[in-house]
């Protein structure tokens, strides 16, 4: 259901009606209205949620960081969205570990996986760069957002460059090692348990705080008015690169051309293609599919931050694939700007529909 707001306004009081569903795709509208109405000479300001047939927790987020969040804490708005983004690397880490095959398919399948994950995400991320920088130039020339000044800072005479960089990249890395290593110990702890089981929690948690995070952003929607269809560039950047990316590992993974572009068609969606791909081609390429594109999901999270530091912004949204509006995110908003962050939601709704679509699309030649 789409979202409509209407708005009637009075000297006394100025209305806001939302009708439809509130998500993590259209929150950014929803906070530009609340922005026009912030601006209106009127006493009061009422939001009517009659007719809201649903709300996530991005459009909670949005609610509170439009209305009622302090600006004063947007640092530690920023410091828990980390740590969250922490967390769900340590349950994916964990739930890597756990898979009772997990040694057997790293010795079987995981190069192949590794393989699969790393030439589309260099494709992509390729491709994305080029089109961006020829047909958006308007964006990617612009300067760094205060979310990434200290990260982007000339380091001193002597010192590392990229302290910053080096400090999201550590948690990365930490968080994983430390998932994996739970996982395969196989002891079982409560609270750790409860972070392995309910990464679907977490994930909502994150999504509150990058809501407060958008909503403390004004006129994001209508920045991206004036890109009009080049919305589609950085997706359609993305799919070309990925599917290029797996027809050129299929023949040194042994497996047919129809095959590496379908595996490579998960974009990141590590759970729904693993799936498809194990009913469709058996089980060994299913856990091909399943490991490439999770693993695909957690490099992002280590070349996001390199990317918005050496290349340009909208490149950032390349690895992640359909990742970008959910897992990825957090990292997204900590390291580019909040047009990029809205580039990031759209792209990851348009690459969530392709993936269904594009593995059906190769399954007739597989």
């Amino acid at each position: 259901m789409d979202l409509t707001i209407t708005t009637n306004a009075s000297p006394e009081r100025y209305t806001i009606g939302v009708t439809g569903e509130v998500d993590i795709s259209n929150a950014s509208k929803l906070r530009d209205a609340i922005d026009l109405a912030l601006e209106q000479p009127t006493e009061a300001i009422q939001l009517d949620f009659e007719h809201v047939a649903y709300i996530d927790s991005t459009g909670v987020g949005v609610l509170v960081g439009a209305t009622v969040f302090p600006a004063r804490l947007k640092g530690a708005n920023e410091k828990l969205t980390l740590l969250f983004t922490a967390l769900l690397i340590f349950s994916m880490g964990a739930l890597l570990g756990g898979r009772d095959t997990f040694l057997e398919e790293l010795g079987t399948v995981g190069w192949a996986s590794a393989l699969f994950c790393l030439v589309p995400v260099a494709l992509s991320t390729l491709v994305v760069y080029g089109l961006t920088n020829w047909l958006m130039s308007d964006i990617t020339r612009k300067a760094a957002g205060p979310n990434v000044a200290a990260a982007q800072e000339a380091p001193a005479a002597g010192e590392p460059a990229g302290n910053g960089e080096a400090v999201m990249i550590g948690m990365a890395v930490g968080a994983l090692a430390l998932g994996i290593a739970y996982g395969l110990a196989g002891v079982h702890l409560a609270p750790l348990d409860a972070l392995a089981d309910h990464s679907d929690l977490i994930l909502y948690g994150l999504m509150l705080f990058v809501g407060i995070s958008v909503g403390g952003s004004r006129g994001l929607l209508g920045k991206l008015r004036q890109y009009h269809v080049r919305v589609l560039i950085i997706p359609f950047g993305i799919v070309v690169g990925s599917i290029a990316g797996g027809l050129l590992c299929a023949p040194l993974a042994g497996l047919s051309l129809p095959t590496g572009g379908a595996i490579a068609s998960g974009l990141g969606w590590y759970s729904l293609s693993g799936v498809m791909m194990t009913e469709i081609a058996g089980a060994q390429v299913g856990s091909i599919t399943f490991l490439s594109n999770l693993l695909r999901e957690l490099v992002s999270f280590f070349c996001i931050p390199w990317i918005a530091r050496h290349l340009n912004y909208p490149t950032c949204i390349a690895p992640a694939g359909a990742t970008s509006e959910d897992t990825t995110l957090p990292m997204l908003i900590r390291c580019t700007n909040g047009e990029t962050v809205v580039l990031s939601v759209l792209n990851g709704v348009i690459c969530s529909a392709m993936v269904p679509v594009l593995i059906e699309a190769f399954h007739p030649f597989i």
